[in-house]
């Protein structure tokens, strides 16, 4: 099984007072032991470097780049048009640049499951690990 890890998830496994955290350590331990292959985007790298850095310190964020270890797939050329496509169409959405080009991703690789906490990925109609509402 592939997941999709976005930068939610991330931030509430790394930071103990966000409101997602004992949920986001409960579904991490789910897909260790279901042997789930956890992947990330450049983009969504990014993003949580700069989550991190900014709500957790330079040190936390400096560390958790230093130490990233799953899998990462590069959002390409298409995949970036794909996602300006979703935007346009989905004119009753939010849904960042990096939402989108997630969900391309997703699609390209046949990526069905993220694990999140961000309402978009259940709107855009993905298997959420994560948000239980």
């Amino acid at each position: 099984m592939r997941v999709l890890v976005d930068s939610s998830a991330a931030l509430a496994l790394l930071n103990r007072r966000d409101q997602w955290h004992l949920a986001a350590g409960a579904a991490l331990k789910q897909l260790v032991d279901r042997q789930a292959v956890l992947i990330m985007t450049n983009f969504l790298l990014a993003e949580t470097h700069a989550l991190l850095l900014t709500r957790m310190g330079r040190a936390i964020a400096r560390e958790w780049l230093l130490t990233f270890d799953w899998n990462l797939l590069s959002v390409n050329s298409a995949d970036q048009e794909l996602a300006i496509k979703i935007i346009g169409h989905y004119r009753d959405k939010d849904f960042s640049l990096t939402d989108a080009t997630s969900f391309a991703v997703m699609q390209r690789y046949n990526i069905k499951t993220a694990f999140t906490f961000d309402r978009h990925f259940k709107q855009y109609g993905l298997t959420v690990i994560g948000r239980t509402d």
